[in-house]
């Protein structure tokens, strides 16, 4: 009796709404993982954030890892969403910043002779120029074929010289030919 009853209905009703006003917005954050391939070309898509909500997502062409999307309006109360950017795993390349890199397998003729080889990129196979007596763990560079931006990325190809099974008596004979002809070739030093 002595507050008047402002513990009733209308006594406490400014403490919990904040006296009416909206609650400020905040900003959000969530991860997007995009392909290689996304981020090459850039393009949208409709993505299933962590809180379940679907959106349409611009890609920013030549987007690169730890990089911030922010999506004006989309957070929490009217606030910006920000999406990091992370990348799905390839089974191709691997990526450092805006460079690319990948393994190419060569024939042991291709390697010793020299030949013209097609190499995978992002953006469709390309002929690469390997040298005469190039060695496995050799790395050649495709100047601009990584991730597009300002200054585009590189993609580093790595040389590995697979030896053909002997699968006749004919090809074994043909190793067996090859062994006595580099009798002095010490390939462990």
């Amino acid at each position: 009796s002595l507050f008047g009853g402002m513990g009733g209905a209308g006594g406490g009703a400014g403490f919990g709404n904040m006296g009416g006003f909206a609650p400020e917005a905040e900003d959000s954050r969530d991860v997007l993982t995009v392909s290689l391939e996304e981020s090459f070309h850039g393009g949208s898509r409709r993505v299933q954030l962590s809180s379940g909500r679907t959106l349409d997502v611009k890609i920013p062409k030549g987007v690169t890892e730890g990089k911030t999307i922010r999506l004006n309006g989309q957070g929490r109360y009217g606030g910006d969403l920000l999406l990091e950017i992370r990348f799905a795993p390839h089974p191709q390349f691997e990526v450092k910043e805006r460079d690319l890199s990948c393994v190419v397998a060569v024939a042991p003729w291709e390697a010793a002779l020299g030949a013209s080889i097609d190499v995978p990129t992002l953006g469709g196979a390309v002929q690469l120029k390997l040298p005469a007596g190039s060695q496995s763990g050799k790395k050649l560079r495709l100047k601009g074929r990584g991730l597009p931006g300002t200054t585009p990325g590189d993609q580093l190809v790595e040389i590995r010289v697979v030896a053909p099974p002997a699968e006749s008596d004919e090809q074994r004979a043909f190793y067996e030919e090859m062994a006595q002809k580099f009798v002095g070739f010490k390939p462990r030093g």
